[in-house]
């Protein structure tokens, strides 16, 4: 199965989906995991306390971290600053290219 983690979360269930996504991915438990930022969690990336950091740096060395939505990132004024730590481009395209292709969608 290949998964979609979709992150919106911007509090402490953030923190426990990024400990899940980064474990599932060292433990190979799906044939492929994805993970899209929406909404309070793309605020939450750039103060993220340790060791959710950890997980974060993981999943993005590792190719697993998609993209965050910029069009959230706009009307929050933090285009920029996100941009640096992940990719910006529009969530709904995202997500529907992930189900489109066989993906199964986890929402946090």
């Amino acid at each position: 199965m290949k998964a979609l983690f979709v992150i919106m979360s911007g509090d402490e269930k953030m923190d426990l989906a990024l400990t899940l996504a980064a474990r599932s991915l060292d433990a190979r438990r799906y044939e492929d995991l994805k993970v899209v930022f929406f909404g309070p969690s793309q605020e939450r990336l750039l103060r993220l306390p340790e060791p959710s950091r950890q997980a974060f740096e993981a999943l993005r060395s590792a190719g697993a971290v998609d993209s965050a939505c910029v069009n959230y990132a706009k009307a929050r004024g933090i285009e920029e600053e996100l941009s640096k730590v992940v990719k910006l481009m529009p969530a709904g395209e995202r997500i529907a290219h992930y189900v489109n292709s066989g993906y199964v969608p986890m929402v946090f």
